[in-house]
């Protein structure tokens, strides 16, 4: 584990104090030395780029909506609308008395912004947690994905059993899991008119340090509803027992890389994310990847 994940089992073992015991202290320290340097590498980088694509790239809700002043548009201000409206539902309003809040901690989060060349130069904006300012959680939370032998291997049984095979992202992934952590927020100004009210998180919000593990599970809960069972020679792939229309008995395959998922079946394109009520458990983007994948179609998994 320690070859595995150095820097989640120091983080253990510092929220446990025993990084002193003989068995941490030679290594750890170094861990978390090296984990600052590359922290402060990505900093300073960040606060550097002022420009991409020759569009400015503001650093917060007041820049981009100096910079669209500028401009004479509302580009970045109309990003983040679309943004906090997608975030919206991770969001419960709270309108007692903070001191009420019991066993809950109060989080901040900020704004990342970006631009999509692929997009006609869209402008993008998502919201993050302030992860990095809580407490290690006692468990590791990461989301395990999808082995690069698993995919060859599938893509072969999918070529030679004639397989549709299709490709997604899901959207606003980490926000269709529950939270699992107990914590609370005052609206900033990319809340708009709700700025400065209380919300509590009830979404495995993007930068809690609990989002992957939530979203995994909740993604795991999701096939097991729709009849799909996990191998055991890789967790993230998942297979469903199947017949093709001449009578054929076969096995449909998805496999997950956190958000994004590659489905294997006769008919790929009618696979969907429901549950037998038809209660829609996530919506994917971007579901069009046939069979010329086989044959070297450059879109990528």
């Amino acid at each position: 584990m320690k070859e595995s994940f150095p820097l989640e089992i120091a983080d253990y073992a510092k929220l446990k104090a025993i990084e002193d015991e003989p068995a941490f202290a030679c290594w750890v320290p170094h861990v978390h030395k090296k984990r600052d340097r590359f922290i402060s590498k990505v900093k300073s980088k960040y606060w550097e780029r002022t420009h991409k694509y020759g569009i400015r790239i503001p650093k917060s809700v007041k820049e981009a909506i100096q910079i669209d002043q500028e401009n004479g548009d509302t580009l970045w201000q109309d990003a983040i609308k679309m943004e906090m409206k997608n975030n919206r539902i991770a969001f419960e309003e709270f309108g007692g008395d903070i001191k009420k809040l019991i066993g809950y901690k109060r989080i901040t989060g900020h704004m990342v912004f970006d631009v999509k060349l692929g997009e006609n130069f869209r402008r993008k904006a998502r919201y993050c947690a302030d992860g990095h300012k809580t407490e290690a959680p006692a468990a590791l939370t990461y989301s395990t994905v999808v082995a690069r032998d698993s995919v060859r291997i599938l893509l072969t049984i999918a070529a030679l059993n004639g397989l549709d095979v299709q490709c997604a992202d899901i959207q606003n992934a980490f926000l269709t899991a529950p939270n699992l952590e107990k914590c609370y927020m005052i609206a900033g100004p990319e809340f708009g008119d709700e700025e400065g009210k209380t919300f509590i998180v009830r979404r495995a919000l993007y930068g809690l340090k609990s989002a992957e593990l939530a979203f995994r599970s909740h993604l795991a809960e999701t096939l097991e509803n729709l009849g799909f069972y996990s191998s055991y020679a890789d967790p993230n792939v998942w297979m469903r027992a199947a017949i093709k229309p001449v009578g054929e008995e076969y096995y449909e395959y998805i496999l997950c890389y956190v958000d994004d998922i590659l489905c294997m079946s006769e008919n790929a394109k009618d696979e969907k994310g429901t549950t037998e009520e038809g209660a829609c458990a996530w919506e994917v983007q971007g579901l069009h990847l046939s069979k010329e994948t086989l044959k070297g179609n450059k879109q990528q998994f």
